[in-house]
């Protein structure tokens, strides 16, 4: 039997890049739709949501960021970000509205593939690497994680967490109240340390710093090094 193949959405309005990045990653196996604005792929998606969307932020009508921001409402895909804009602000705005990655123009699609393979491929170890009986509940101040659902409680609910997040957290978690450095969280969630920016790892922390409130938990920095998950007594 077929195995079911992932679907991304691509939102861009250049059609030249459409079509390389529709025909580059349909080669490679995955199942791609494509749209001229952010406002028709929003528009599919809450119809038939995807696996993985890549998301031009300069766009008619909605921009990037605003659609971006519009599917964290609705779920936690994985979300990257294809910009020509190459600022600080950009990356940092894109990351803080819950986007996973960020990846600026020109750009091979050999790297934006690279990319795409390192989320799917980090989602898909998550939840084949353990048989349930071995997979981990571990709790740290009011936070719970459990591996078997692939999900963090804050208290009683689940907290509403992209795959980034969830990955972040749970390292975290699994090795809370010691330094974890930034190269180590790179390496462990993208993937590839050479091509993301270390900075991804400070905003993502910064997001999830907003989201853990009242948890009995703190993400402290460890100056020059990284990070360090402790609890609030």
């Amino acid at each position: 039997m077929d195995m079911i193949k992932k679907r991304i959405y691509v939102a861009d309005d250049d059609d030249n890049i459409r079509q390389v990045v529709r025909t580059f990653l349909s080669s490679d196996g995955y199942a791609v739709e494509d749209f001229p604005t952010g406002d028709l792929l929003l528009e599919n998606f809450r119809e038939e949501p995807c696996d993985l969307v890549i998301l031009d932020v300069m766009m008619p009508g909605s921009d990037g960021f605003r659609i971006c921001s519009e599917l964290r409402k609705l779920s936690t895909v994985p979300i990257i970000m294809l910009t020509a804009r190459d600022s600080e602000n950009d990356f940092a705005m894109g990351l803080g509205l819950g986007s996973d990655d960020y990846i600026t123009k020109p750009f091979s699609a050999m790297a934006l593939l690279m990319r795409v393979r390192a989320i799917f491929r980090r989602i898909d170890f998550e939840n084949q690497k353990h048989e349930p009986s071995q997979k981990q509940t571990v709790r740290v101040g009011k936070l719970t994680l459990q591996e078997d659902r692939r999900c963090i409680l804050g208290g009683e609910s689940p907290l509403a967490l992209s795959p980034t997040e969830y990955d972040v957290l749970k390292y975290l978690m699994l090795h809370a109240g010691q330094a974890v450095s930034r190269d180590e969280l790179l390496n462990t969630v993208w993937g590839f340390e050479s091509v993301v920016e270390t900075r991804a790892t400070d905003d993502t922390v910064r997001r999830l710093r907003q989201k853990l409130g009242g948890f009995g938990v703190n993400i402290a920095a460890v100056w020059g090094y990284g990070f360090r998950l402790e609890e609030v007594r």
